[in-house]
C-alpha cells in the first residue's frame, strides 16, 4: 500500500516578525492607538474634541498617532481651508472594520479585568521581598 502524502497549508508561526498578524498589533496594540479609535467610533470630530475623549494623552503623541493611522490607512483626516482652518478626522471604512474586534477586546476587559488585578495582588503578595 502506497502512503499518500497531503499537501498542508502551513499557517506562519504568529512570533516570527514577518507574520502579518505581529505587523497588525504592533499597529493597534499600543495605547493611544486603541483609544483613538474608539474616540472616532461616533464619527467625525474635531482634534481638540479626540483629545478631550483621551485622558493622558500628550498633544504630541495625539499628532504623531494620529498620523500613523492615517497612513496606515485606518483614519482619514479633512482640512476645511480658513482662518484657523478647520481640521477634523474619522474613520475610514478599514478603521471602522477594527471596531468590532477592539468591542470585543472592551467587553473581556469589562468581564475579567478585575481578575487580572486580583492575580496581581496575589503574584505580588507571594513575591514580596521581606
Amino acid at each position: 500500500m502506497k502512503a499518500s502524502s497531503s499537501l498542508k497549508t502551513v499557517q506562519p508561526d504568529i512570533s516570527i516578525s514577518e507574520c502579518s498578524y505581529s505587523k497588525v498589533l504592533e499597529i493597534i496594540a499600543n495605547k493611544w492607538s486603541a483609544l483613538v479609535i474608539y474616540a472616532l467610533e461616533d464619527g467625525i470630530i474635531r482634534y481638540g474634541e479626540i483629545s478631550k475623549r483621551i485622558d493622558g494623552i500628550s498633544k504630541k503623541m495625539l499628532t504623531q498617532t494620529l498620523r500613523q493611522l492615517e497612513r496606515d490607512g485606518l483614519v482619514q483626516r479633512d482640512m476645511t481651508p480658513s482662518v484657523p482652518p478647520i481640521v477634523e478626522y474619522s474613520l475610514t471604512k478599514l478603521g471602522e472594520s477594527l471596531l468590532e474586534p477592539l468591542s470585543a477586546l472592551k467587553q473581556w476587559t469589562r468581564t475579567n479585568y478585575s481578575l487580572v488585578e486580583l492575580a496581581r495582588s496575589s503574584f505580588d503578595q507571594a513575591n514580596k521581598k521581606e
